[in-house]
């Protein structure tokens, strides 16, 4: 593995890591309006694999902070 290389993989996950965290946002946006919508604490952590901790403070956070 030469320079050139390893800097074209460590810029390929320095993009991966920033669109996660545009997802993280929009999957916490989601979560917040299903709860809205009246969907089921349980049926959120079905979907998406978060307990219910997770998701309460997921939900609870839209008060407070942005996540």
């Amino acid at each position: 593995m030469d320079k050139r290389s390893l800097q074209h993989v460590a810029g390929r996950f320095r993009e991966s890591e920033q669109r996660t965290e545009i997802l993280r946002q929009e999957l916490a946006e989601a979560i917040r309006q299903a709860a809205l919508d009246g969907v089921l604490q349980k049926d959120i952590c079905d979907a998406t694999g978060y307990t219910r901790q997770q998701v309460r403070r997921i939900v609870n956070a839209e008060t407070s902070t942005d996540d």
